[in-house]
Protein backbone atom coordinates (compact mmCIF):
# COMPACT_ATOMS: atom_id res chain seq x y z
CA UNK A 1 0.00 0.00 0.00
CA UNK A 2 1.47 3.31 -0.82
CA UNK A 3 2.09 5.85 2.25
CA UNK A 4 1.51 9.78 2.28
CA UNK A 5 3.39 11.17 4.72
CA UNK A 6 3.96 14.69 5.47
CA UNK A 7 6.48 16.70 6.66
CA UNK A 8 5.16 20.45 7.84
CA UNK A 9 8.91 22.50 7.96
CA UNK A 10 12.15 21.46 5.91
CA UNK A 11 13.28 21.34 8.90
CA UNK A 12 11.90 17.91 9.62
CA UNK A 13 13.83 16.47 6.36
CA UNK A 14 15.86 13.53 7.39
CA UNK A 15 18.34 13.69 4.55
CA UNK A 16 19.87 9.71 5.69
CA UNK A 17 15.66 9.14 5.78
CA UNK A 18 14.86 10.42 2.46
CA UNK A 19 17.52 8.07 0.73
CA UNK A 20 16.05 4.68 2.55
CA UNK A 21 13.59 3.04 0.87
CA UNK A 22 11.71 4.32 -2.77
CA UNK A 23 10.20 7.42 -1.39
CA UNK A 24 8.97 10.24 -3.81
CA UNK A 25 9.20 13.26 -2.14
CA UNK A 26 6.80 16.45 -3.33
CA UNK A 27 8.10 19.96 -2.16
CA UNK A 28 6.15 22.80 -1.67
CA UNK A 29 6.74 26.49 -0.85
CA UNK A 30 3.53 28.26 -2.36
CA UNK A 31 4.65 31.75 -1.32
CA UNK A 32 6.72 31.34 -3.42
CA UNK A 33 9.79 29.60 -4.26
CA UNK A 34 8.13 26.50 -5.97
CA UNK A 35 5.23 29.05 -7.25
CA UNK A 36 8.15 30.84 -9.04
CA UNK A 37 10.23 27.85 -10.36
CA UNK A 38 7.08 26.74 -11.59
CA UNK A 39 5.68 30.47 -13.29
CA UNK A 40 9.74 30.47 -14.86
CA UNK A 41 9.38 26.96 -16.55
CA UNK A 42 5.90 27.69 -17.86
CA UNK A 43 7.23 31.59 -19.08
CA UNK A 44 10.36 29.89 -21.27
CA UNK A 45 12.97 29.26 -18.30
CA UNK A 46 15.42 27.07 -19.54
CA UNK A 47 15.89 25.56 -16.02
CA UNK A 48 16.21 26.35 -12.54
CA UNK A 49 19.29 26.29 -10.18
CA UNK A 50 18.69 26.03 -6.29
CA UNK A 51 20.80 27.05 -4.10
CA UNK A 52 21.63 26.74 -0.55
CA UNK A 53 22.58 30.31 -0.17
CA UNK A 54 23.40 33.21 -1.73
CA UNK A 55 27.15 32.86 -1.63
CA UNK A 56 26.52 29.48 -3.49
CA UNK A 57 24.33 32.18 -6.37
CA UNK A 58 27.25 33.66 -6.65
CA UNK A 59 29.89 31.21 -7.16
CA UNK A 60 27.54 29.42 -9.91
CA UNK A 61 26.77 32.97 -11.67
CA UNK A 62 30.67 33.18 -12.13
CA UNK A 63 30.61 29.84 -14.04
CA UNK A 64 27.79 30.44 -16.23
CA UNK A 65 28.05 30.46 -19.58
CA UNK A 66 24.35 31.28 -20.90
CA UNK A 67 22.15 33.91 -20.36
CA UNK A 68 21.08 33.26 -16.28
CA UNK A 69 19.30 35.67 -14.09
CA UNK A 70 19.99 35.23 -10.42
CA UNK A 71 17.57 35.93 -8.23
CA UNK A 72 17.06 35.50 -3.88
CA UNK A 73 15.85 36.55 -0.80
CA UNK A 74 17.23 36.19 2.88
CA UNK A 75 14.47 36.43 5.43
CA UNK A 76 11.85 38.18 2.73
CA UNK A 77 15.03 40.65 2.46
CA UNK A 78 16.49 41.92 -0.55
CA UNK A 79 20.07 40.75 -2.06
CA UNK A 80 22.51 42.88 -3.04
CA UNK A 81 22.89 42.25 -6.94
CA UNK A 82 20.06 39.58 -6.75
CA UNK A 83 16.59 40.23 -8.50
CA UNK A 84 13.44 39.74 -5.93
CA UNK A 85 12.22 36.32 -6.53
CA UNK A 86 8.81 37.51 -7.68
CA UNK A 87 7.50 35.31 -10.06
CA UNK A 88 5.46 38.00 -12.05
CA UNK A 89 8.38 39.94 -12.47
CA UNK A 90 10.70 37.03 -13.47
CA UNK A 91 8.43 36.59 -16.36
CA UNK A 92 9.00 39.76 -17.68
CA UNK A 93 12.75 38.55 -18.12
CA UNK A 94 13.37 34.92 -17.40
CA UNK A 95 12.64 33.25 -21.18
CA UNK A 96 15.74 31.24 -22.86
CA UNK A 97 17.68 31.72 -19.91
CA UNK A 98 18.63 29.99 -16.68
CA UNK A 99 17.29 30.84 -13.43
CA UNK A 100 19.51 30.56 -10.21
CA UNK A 101 17.57 30.86 -7.45
CA UNK A 102 18.26 31.43 -3.90
CA UNK A 103 15.67 31.56 -0.98
CA UNK A 104 15.41 31.12 2.54
CA UNK A 105 13.23 28.00 2.96
CA UNK A 106 11.98 26.60 -0.86
CA UNK A 107 15.53 25.97 -2.36
CA UNK A 108 16.82 25.14 0.82
CA UNK A 109 14.03 22.39 1.16
CA UNK A 110 14.11 20.88 -2.35
CA UNK A 111 17.92 20.77 -1.92
CA UNK A 112 18.17 18.55 1.42
CA UNK A 113 15.22 16.54 -0.35
CA UNK A 114 17.45 15.46 -3.13
CA UNK A 115 18.12 11.96 -1.69
CA UNK A 116 14.47 11.01 -2.87
CA UNK A 117 14.49 8.87 -5.68
CA UNK A 118 12.90 11.43 -7.33
CA UNK A 119 11.69 15.20 -6.48
CA UNK A 120 9.12 16.96 -7.74
CA UNK A 121 8.45 20.77 -7.67
CA UNK A 122 4.96 21.22 -6.77
CA UNK A 123 2.61 24.52 -6.14
CA UNK A 124 -1.21 24.97 -6.29
CA UNK A 125 -0.43 26.09 -9.76
CA UNK A 126 0.48 22.80 -11.19
CA UNK A 127 -0.41 20.51 -8.25
CA UNK A 128 -3.00 18.78 -10.37
CA UNK A 129 -0.30 17.62 -12.96
CA UNK A 130 2.31 16.95 -10.20
CA UNK A 131 -0.06 14.61 -9.35
CA UNK A 132 -1.01 12.83 -12.25
CA UNK A 133 2.71 12.13 -12.89
CA UNK A 134 3.55 10.65 -9.01
CA UNK A 135 0.23 8.32 -9.98
CA UNK A 136 1.84 7.36 -13.10
CA UNK A 137 5.19 6.41 -11.10
CA UNK A 138 4.74 4.99 -7.94
CA UNK A 139 4.06 1.44 -6.89
CA UNK A 140 2.53 -0.45 -4.12
CA UNK A 141 6.14 0.26 -2.33
CA UNK A 142 6.24 3.68 -2.43
CA UNK A 143 6.34 6.39 0.03
CA UNK A 144 5.21 9.87 -1.02
CA UNK A 145 7.01 12.31 1.25
CA UNK A 146 5.10 15.70 1.10
CA UNK A 147 7.31 19.07 2.26
CA UNK A 148 6.47 21.60 3.30
CA UNK A 149 9.05 24.31 3.46
CA UNK A 150 7.83 26.45 6.30
CA UNK A 151 8.75 29.50 7.07
CA UNK A 152 12.14 30.18 8.44
CA UNK A 153 11.93 26.90 10.77
CA UNK A 154 8.35 27.71 11.32
CA UNK A 155 4.96 26.11 10.12
CA UNK A 156 3.52 27.95 7.39
CA UNK A 157 -0.13 28.20 6.67
CA UNK A 158 0.31 28.44 2.84
CA UNK A 159 2.12 25.31 2.47
CA UNK A 160 -0.36 23.01 4.33
CA UNK A 161 -3.34 24.28 2.42
CA UNK A 162 -1.06 23.40 -0.50
CA UNK A 163 -0.08 19.85 0.92
CA UNK A 164 -3.65 19.40 1.14
CA UNK A 165 -4.71 20.57 -2.11
CA UNK A 166 -1.84 18.52 -3.41
CA UNK A 167 -2.84 14.99 -1.43
CA UNK A 168 -6.43 15.52 -2.81
CA UNK A 169 -5.49 15.59 -6.56
CA UNK A 170 -3.82 12.42 -5.36
CA UNK A 171 -6.41 10.79 -4.09
CA UNK A 172 -8.14 11.44 -7.54
CA UNK A 173 -5.94 10.23 -9.39
CA UNK A 174 -5.62 6.92 -7.67
CA UNK A 175 -8.45 4.46 -7.10
CA UNK A 176 -6.70 2.07 -4.64
CA UNK A 177 -6.16 2.48 -1.01
CA UNK A 178 -3.55 4.76 0.04
CA UNK A 179 -2.17 5.14 4.13
CA UNK A 180 -2.06 8.89 5.29
CA UNK A 181 -0.32 9.90 8.04
CA UNK A 182 -2.01 12.00 10.72
CA UNK A 183 0.02 15.13 8.79
CA UNK A 184 -0.97 14.00 6.00
CA UNK A 185 -4.94 13.69 7.06
CA UNK A 186 -4.69 16.89 8.80
CA UNK A 187 -3.70 18.86 5.48
CA UNK A 188 -5.94 17.43 3.31
CA UNK A 189 -8.82 17.95 5.99
CA UNK A 190 -7.80 22.02 6.70
CA UNK A 191 -8.27 21.60 2.23
CA UNK A 192 -11.12 19.98 1.86
CA UNK A 193 -12.88 22.85 4.69
CA UNK A 194 -11.54 26.06 2.86
CA UNK A 195 -11.44 24.50 -0.70
CA UNK A 196 -13.06 27.72 -1.87
CA UNK A 197 -11.12 30.26 0.43
CA UNK A 198 -7.75 29.89 -1.33
CA UNK A 199 -6.82 33.49 -1.52
CA UNK A 200 -8.34 34.11 1.39
CA UNK A 201 -5.65 31.58 2.99
CA UNK A 202 -2.68 32.97 1.67
CA UNK A 203 -3.50 36.24 1.86
CA UNK A 204 -4.33 35.70 6.12
CA UNK A 205 -0.69 33.97 6.33
CA UNK A 206 2.15 34.54 8.09
CA UNK A 207 4.04 35.29 4.45
CA UNK A 208 0.67 36.79 3.01
CA UNK A 209 0.54 39.52 4.78
CA UNK A 210 3.79 40.55 4.57
CA UNK A 211 3.35 40.55 0.88
CA UNK A 212 -0.24 42.74 1.47
CA UNK A 213 2.50 44.98 3.38
CA UNK A 214 4.47 45.67 0.97
CA UNK A 215 1.81 46.11 -1.61
CA UNK A 216 2.84 43.14 -3.45
CA UNK A 217 -0.73 41.56 -4.49
CA UNK A 218 0.04 40.14 -8.16
CA UNK A 219 2.33 37.12 -6.49
CA UNK A 220 -0.56 36.42 -4.03
CA UNK A 221 -2.96 36.48 -7.17
CA UNK A 222 -0.90 34.56 -9.06
CA UNK A 223 0.01 31.94 -6.10
CA UNK A 224 -3.64 31.36 -5.41
CA UNK A 225 -4.41 29.68 -8.87
CA UNK A 226 -4.73 26.29 -8.91
CA UNK A 227 -4.59 23.94 -12.03
CA UNK A 228 -3.32 26.11 -14.14
CA UNK A 229 0.48 25.23 -15.56
CA UNK A 230 0.10 22.22 -16.98
CA UNK A 231 4.01 20.96 -16.70
CA UNK A 232 5.85 19.30 -14.28
CA UNK A 233 9.10 20.23 -12.66
CA UNK A 234 11.72 17.80 -11.04
CA UNK A 235 15.24 18.11 -9.65
CA UNK A 236 18.10 16.24 -11.60
CA UNK A 237 20.92 16.79 -9.81
CA UNK A 238 21.56 20.29 -8.43
CA UNK A 239 18.97 21.69 -11.54
CA UNK A 240 15.48 21.70 -11.48
CA UNK A 241 14.29 20.96 -14.86
CA UNK A 242 11.17 20.16 -16.96
CA UNK A 243 9.91 16.05 -16.95
CA UNK A 244 6.16 16.82 -18.47
CA UNK A 245 3.94 18.72 -20.14
CA UNK A 246 0.40 17.76 -20.27
CA UNK A 247 -2.28 18.91 -22.72
CA UNK A 248 -4.48 20.94 -20.51
CA UNK A 249 -8.19 21.64 -20.91
CA UNK A 250 -10.41 23.63 -19.07
CA UNK A 251 -13.15 20.98 -17.02
CA UNK A 252 -15.26 21.47 -14.04
CA UNK A 253 -12.49 19.75 -11.75
CA UNK A 254 -9.53 21.62 -13.14
CA UNK A 255 -6.98 22.76 -10.40
CA UNK A 256 -10.14 21.83 -8.19
CA UNK A 257 -9.51 18.14 -6.82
Amino acid sequence: MVKIHLLVRKEEISEEKMRMGTKLAVVLDVLLATTTITSALRDGAIEVIPVLTPEEGLEIAKEQTGDFILAGELNTKSIEGFVYPNPTEIRKMIRNKTLILSTTNGTVALRKSAGAKKVYIASLLNNEFVARSVHEEMKDDYTIVVVCSGNSGEFSLEDFYGAGHFISCLIHQNEDEMELSDAAKAALSFYQLQIEDTYEVLHSSYVGELLSRYGIMDELLLASQKGIVPIVPILEGKRVVREKTYTYFKSPRNGGC
